[in-house]
């Protein structure tokens, strides 16, 4: 990321600074100039940065994609920033059209409410709460009157909204488009009004939506924000997004066994993109262990280990880190079962149904039949071949689902 440089002293030499770390992973900056411009002239003030994030509240569950913004929101932060964390409870009634081949169903208020407070929770893993503001856009986008909106929509013509590659499939297709999907861009726009944001982040996904803003912004006479887009994270297949409904996504709250357990289980062409957009490794570090790899230097189970830890740190701690890494590698490189391994009792002549459970791995006896049809099913390292045979167990041997499910058994 190229930036340009005035003959200026220490005050735009740290603007300088501040940028090219902030840019650092970033797919899209608009423009890196105007930020530097505008930590400049935010020092000379001796004012924070409003940086700005709009949350959608009809999927309350975070993973990790959305950690990729929430810790770059961190970092300004860190250099002393402030963050206006935006609950769409207004514009989640609406919902968001990106990406979607026609309009989202409506939540209601109390959904969009419960939601919020979910997302609000999980969020301040990564943020810093004392340089947050959470605010919930219906303060300013309910009491709108009529002539308001009006003057809003003027902002926007119908062609640039047509531009959006959604809306634009649709239109072409001839799929409806409701004129309510048109005014949420506009509403999205309006919160970045109404709290005079200096930068918004956002997925690339949003670019349409900031650039928008922007817009929306020189309307009502306002200095448009820094658009700074971060790529979309690749989810756990490597292949489609991170996202909850494939899948293939760590959620903010899985244990820290799963987290470490999940990032190990990823293909090597993840390990560089998930060490720059999800860890504070130095880029120079990362760089020379994509060489090493690529030479053959260096295993990248290696340096996943390390990806992996670092992840678990990030959500958990670095207490829990080292405690998931031990654990991982007492399971599956010395392949002992977890000290902490639930004891389950079992009758004699227990199936293997019966046991999973018992143990809790199934919530319903199909379920605990197709796990062992799928050969996930193991006791003291011997696969479990019929579901309804009567287990042939010694005490303490241990039931094994998966990679990362255990329990040690017992007679009842």
């Amino acid at each position: 990321m190229m930036f340009r440089v005035d003959a200026d002293p220490g005050r735009r030499r740290e603007a300088l600074a501040q940028a090219e770390a902030l840019c650092r992973g970033a797919a899209q900056v608009v423009s890196p100039d105007e930020l530097v411009d505008r930590i400049d002239r935010a020092l000379a003030e001796r004012r924070p940065l409003r940086v700005k994030l709009g949350a959608d509240p009809s999927a309350p569950d975070i993973h990790l994609g959305h950690v990729v913004i929430l810790r770059k929101l961190r970092q300004f932060q860190d250099f002393g920033h402030e963050v206006h964390f935006i609950v769409g409870d207004f514009t989640g009634q609406v919902g968001d059209p990106t990406g979607r081949n026609e309009a989202r169903p409506v939540l209601t208020r109390e959904e969009v409410m419960q939601n919020a407070r979910t997302y609000e929770s999980q969020v301040f893993r990564i943020l810093d709460r004392e340089r947050t503001v959470v605010e919930f856009n219906s303060r300013w986008l309910a009491p709108l009157t009529f002539a308001e909106v009006a003057h809003l929509a003027g902002a926007v013509t119908v062609a640039r909204l047509l531009e959006r590659d959604d809306f634009a499939k649709r239109f072409a297709e001839g799929r409806p488009i409701s004129l309510h999907e048109f005014l949420y861009p506009l509403m999205q726009g309006y919160d970045s009004v109404a709290i005079r944001a200096d930068v918004e982040l956002g997925g690339t996904d949003q670019t349409f939506n900031i650039l928008t803003a922007r817009q929306i912004q020189r309307h009502f006479g306002q200095e448009p924000e820094i658009m700074l887009a971060m790529p979309i994270l690749v989810g756990l297949d490597g292949v489609q997004k991170m996202s909850k409904s494939l899948g293939n996504y760590i959620a903010v709250e899985d244990p820290p066994d799963e987290v470490y357990g999940k990032a190990m289980s990823i293909g090597d062409e993840l390990i560089v993109p998930y060490l720059t957009l999800l860890t504070d490794v130095p880029a120079g570090q990362v760089e020379r262990w994509a060489e090493d790899m690529r030479a053959g230097r260096v295993n990248p189970r290696d340096v996943k280990m390390r990806l992996a830890r670092e992840l678990v740190a990030l959500l958990w701690g670095p207490g829990e880190a080292e405690r998931a890494e031990e654990r991982f590698r007492a399971v599956f490189q010395r392949r002992e079962a977890p000290a902490d391994a639930p004891m389950v009792a079992l009758r004699p002549g227990a199936t293997a149904v019966e046991a999973l459970l018992a143990a809790g791995f199934a919530r319903s006896r199909g379920e605990a039949r197709r796990l062992v049809e799928q050969g996930g099913v193991r006791v003291a390292g011997v696969r479990v071949a019929r579901a309804d045979e009567a287990l042939a167990f010694e005490e303490g041997d241990v039931l094994e689902v998966g990679r990362r499910r255990f329990a040690r058994l017992t007679r009842a």
